[in-house]
């Protein structure tokens, strides 16, 4: 009795609307957990409903206090026919599924075929009002316990609910017209002989093919053909390795021989860097719709190995292109992502996008996820990878619906994606749809899967493909002949064919055309900057004068502020009126001027709005009524660039993933992430690793994303002091042993050649001014920032506009300019530094009153390292001693980034000795003019390096 398999305690809420509060006769229902049999509503000629009324009501309260729905938990969704998708083939003992079982109801076979009246939640009668309690269980077994498991019950919306119940329940819903079914068969058609001929072209080329799911295509296709339906004209999609040829070859349309040609080993790349792995790459095409003929824009975004990784940087994106497109409600832009089963159980950052999923300042309005769930993570069977049932759970903690379906149907997986994409498009909220299918083959197409799954792979290699299955289908139902589906095989074929022979035309390969982020009109046709040369970035005193005057006051009237921020108000009115800028100001005029000149600007970070350390306040707060806030910079000019700046949920993978995809959007935006502490960004080490240090390199992809990590060793312990400069000079890619030539464009064509650039700013106006330069140079790289806690307040950082006006620029290396640079030949010691260290050198420098004798140069910009300035400024005091200076910390690696490169730009003629690295501490280099001193010893022997001689390593 199969169709008894779901009575009310099975589908739990969904049954108490089937058969309650409409006089449904269902005599009692016990459970060993209920107590005595409880008094239904009789017939519908007359009785009491009070009991079906208490549990709808209870429902609504709170849904956990009366049964799930758990039809999906029978649904058969394996087409292996070998696993149960929820990994429980426990069958409770509250479910009818023989006759036997129908006194545990107070059932009998007879009541099956006695008429009820529907109640008007349910939609199973279509146009009948009642139904005989069989028709009723047949009719939602077929809805809930076939190839499609739904989970929907715990959405605590009864509008939402009711809305999937009418597109499942309706009879008859799933019927498709014989044009749609020849399309959904030339659509896989096209999926599975695309894997077949990469299969006979490269057999031994890792490919990581789609067999076993080759329904994904069009699935992906079903999804977007709906939302162009709807009003959609950008799709930014992205995915994991597993089927992406196919994806870029059959739904974004990629060129196919230029797909091909990167399986050719002799084809070198005409463009710089080291590219990277044809199953990584990504796309950008504008192509018509077929189906709706209308125009759409198809991106899929790049991403590494990582998985997951590029889930948020899909979502930024995609927030991006409706902020530049007005979409507020996202109805022209959407995102698709595509998981793994294992990944996405698996992986943190999956979670962390999710919850990013429904803040103001993040959402992107509904995210359709499609999960191809193999059943297998490379080799490890998912009993052991998950303790969830199904590995779409973490989609439950924003309320999403789940779409469980048996890809081996692909009619059934066609509806649920149509159903998904309406589902988005009319609520604006995630989705998920669960492909639950196999992978023909092993992890990739070298790996052999029978070592550690031996049962399931011999059960996969008995299974027929579902082509052949859906083709053989229509064949015998009569909508396409077998000439018609085998002329179908033979054209794609000779497609495939023919790009295969354009492919061997091919001489070199261009990354460039795999570009998913392109900016018309930002660089010349090739590809390359318009220029080399980068403007002055000061700007007009008037300019600084307003804003600061904006920065100092509230825009609104009747706006109650904080009495505390009042006071630094009238400190930044003080500080304009006397033409000095701190840190805080800096930042506003740097932000300001560039909203002045139509460039957006967002900052997005944990507590950016006021400033982990109280010195921002960029968000107001009125303190009388709630939720009342200001941001003055909004009320700069009226034709300004609008201000974005936004407290992010506590993550950092998942944040700065975020904010480096919107900076992929448009190169006409400051975009920066700010970390709490600067050591916070090791949680988000993945992102900086893999895409924003390497981007371009792999993917020709420039990305102006600004990194703001506070910095210094000021006693906050070992976690929320260092910002580990040294693993970003680790990965800079600028050569330390090459001699540069000194052109005319060596500042700027180092900054182009280089993988990011790193600074150390010791003034606000050098803050100010590296900020402008992000967006005023002709090209776009990752600028990662040290920012200062104690400077923020610091009496000496402070800068005057005359270092900020027209005509100044960022100052990459700032040289001494008191008593000491005045008479150069008198100097004993030249010492070169970074950051917040300068100011205590400063002090105990005149401390000592050696102001005359001993020379400090300030290294602004560590890397790309301005060889060109230091050669200068080291040949300016030829009879000094030179000394690298830094904070004291054994892990601080300037050292091992400055030394090779302070040894090339003196040709190893004159030694350098290192302050702030513990001899005890370091290793030895072999380097005869190479000397190792702590900072305390130097300072407390006022600066006698001699004091040292014999630390020599």
């Amino acid at each position: 009795m199969n169709q008894l398999r779901l009575l009310p305690s099975r589908l739990g809420a969904q049954a108490v609307r089937l058969l309650a509060a409409h006089e449904v006769p269902v005599f009692g229902w016990r459970s060993r957990s209920s107590g005595p049999p409880a008094t239904l509503p009789s017939s519908k000629d007359g009785g009491s409903s009070s009991y079906m009324e208490e549990m709808y009501f209870a429902w609504l309260e709170n849904p956990r206090s009366v049964h799930k729905i758990r039809g999906h938990h029978v649904a058969q969704l394996d087409p292996l026919g070998i696993l149960d998708a929820d990994l429980d083939s426990f069958v409770p003992s509250d479910l009818i599924t023989t006759i036997d079982k129908l006194a545990f109801y107070d059932l009998q076979e007879a009541d099956l075929d006695k008429e009820f009246q529907l109640p008007t939640t349910t939609f199973i009668g279509g146009s009948e009002n009642t139904l005989s309690l069989r028709e009723i269980i047949r009719r939602l077994e077929n809805t809930y316990c076939q190839h499609i498991g739904l989970e929907f019950m715990f959405i605590n919306d009864v509008e939402q609910c009711q809305w999937i119940r009418q597109k499942f329940e309706t009879p008859g819903v799933m019927q498709f017209s014989s044009e749609e079914k020849r399309t959904l068969l030339a659509r896989l058609v096209r999926s599975m002989r695309f894997e077949d001929f990469l299969a006979r072209k490269w057999s031994s080329e890792k490919r990581f093919g789609l067999e076993g799911c080759e329904v994904m295509i069009p699935a992906l296709k079903t999804i977007i053909d709906k939302s162009s339906e709807m009003g959609i004209e950008n799709v930014i999609l992205g995915m994991p390795h597993r089927g992406r040829l196919n994806v870029l070859a059959n739904v974004i349309r990629k060129d196919l021989e230029q797909i091909f040609c990167q399986f050719d080993p002799k084809l070198e790349a005409a463009d710089e860097g080291s590219g990277d792995v044809k199953y990584h790459l990504g796309m950008y095409h504008e192509r018509i719709n077929r189906v709706t003929n209308r125009n759409i824009t198809l991106s899929l975004v790049a991403n590494p190995s990582h998985l997951e990784a590029v889930d948020p940087v899909v979502q930024g994106k995609t927030k991006a292109e409706q902020f530049y497109r007005g979409d507020a409600q996202g109805k022209k832009v959407m995102s698709i992502l595509v998981h793994g089963d294992a990944a996405f159980a698996g992986q943190g950052v999956v979670y962390e996008t999710f919850h990013l999923s429904d803040l103001p300042s993040y959402t992107t309005n509904g995210t359709v996820h499609v999960v191809v769930n193999n059943q297998i993570g490379f080799t490890t069977d998912p009993r052991m990878a998950r303790s969830s049932p199904y590995p779409t759970d973490v989609a439950r903690v924003v309320n999403a619906p789940i779409f469980h379906v048996n890809a081996d149907d692909p009619e059934a997986v066609i509806y649920v994606c149509s159903v998904a994409a309406e589902w988005r498009n009319t609520f604006n909220k995630d989705v998920v749809v669960d492909l639950v299918c196999y992978r023909r083959r092993g992890h990739n197409e070298m790996d052999e899967p029978m070592f550690t799954q031996p049962l399931m792979y011999k059960q996969i290699h008995r299974q027929v493909p579902v082509l052949k299955k859906y083709a053989d289908k229509l064949i015998a139902e009569g909508t396409v002949t077998l000439q018609e589906f085998e002329e179908e095989i033979a054209k794609y074929d000779r497609i495939c064919e023919e790009a295969y022979g354009r492919s061997k035309d091919k001489k070199i390969l261009h990354i460039k055309h795999w570009l998913d982020s392109p900016w018309p009109g930002f660089f010349n046709v090739d590809g390359e900057p318009k220029s080399m040369t980068c403007p002055a970035t000061g700007i007009p005193e008037d300019v600084l004068t307003h804003i600061g005057s904006v920065a100092s006051s509230v825009p609104l009237e009747d706006f109650k502020i904080h009495t505390g921020l009042s006071r630094i108000l009238r400190g930044r009115a003080d500080m304009t009126k006397n033409r000095t800028v701190d840190w805080a100001l800096a930042e506003y005029m740097a932000f300001g001027s560039l909203l002045k000149e139509g460039i957006h600007v967002r900052l997005s970070g944990q507590d950016v709005e006021r400033g982990t350390f109280s010195h921002r306040h960029h968000v107001l707060h009125d303190q009388e009524v709630d939720r009342r806030t200001c941001v003055p910079m909004n009320h700069l000019w009226p034709d300004q660039a609008p201000y974005t700046v936004c407290n992010s949920s506590l993550s950092e993978y998942g944040v700065l993933g975020f904010e480096l995809g919107y900076a992929m959007a448009s190169p006409n935006a400051l975009v920066l992430w700010e970390a709490q502490f600067g050591d916070f960004h090791n949680t988000a080490q993945c992102i900086i690793d893999q895409f924003i240090s390497t981007g371009q390199a792999k993917w020709v992809r420039h990305n102006g994303i600004v990194l703001l990590l506070p910095h210094g060793m000021e006693g906050m312990g070992p976690e929320h002091s260092s910002a580990r400069p040294e693993r970003f000079l680790q990965m800079s890619n600028d050569d330390s042993d090459a001699y540069p030539a000194f052109t005319k464009d060596f500042e700027v064509s180092q900054l182009y050649d280089c993988n990011w650039i790193v600074v150390n700013c010791s003034t606000p106006a050098n803050y100010f001014h590296v900020l402008r330069r992000q967006i005023l140079l002709p090209f776009r790289k990752p600028l990662i920032i040290f920012t200062p806690k104690s400077l923020l307040r610091h009496p000496e950082a402070k800068s005057s506009f005359d270092q900020m006006v027209s005509g100044t620029s960022f100052q990459r290396v700032i040289p001494e300019d008191g008593a000491a640079a005045q008479a150069p030949e008198q100097v004993q010691r030249l010492i070169f530094c970074t950051g917040k260290v300068y100011y205590d050198l400063v002090k105990e420098r005149s401390s000592q009153g050696l102001e005359e004798k001993v020379a400090i140069t300030r290294l602004e910009q560590i890397s790309p390292f301005p060889f060109d300035l230091i050669k200068q400024e080291a040949e300016k005091y030829p009879g000094a001693e030179l000394a690298w200076c830094q904070e004291e910390h054994k892990n601080m690696g300037y050292y091992d980034y400055i030394s090779p490169r302070f040894m090339t730009i003196l040709r190893r003629t004159r030694p350098i000795w290192y302050v702030g690295r513990d001899p005890a501490a370091a290793p030895a280099t072999g380097n005869r003019n190479t000397h190792l001193v702590s900072l305390q010893k130097f300072l407390d022997t006022a600066f006698n390096l001699q004091a040292f001689e014999g630390k020599t390593f």
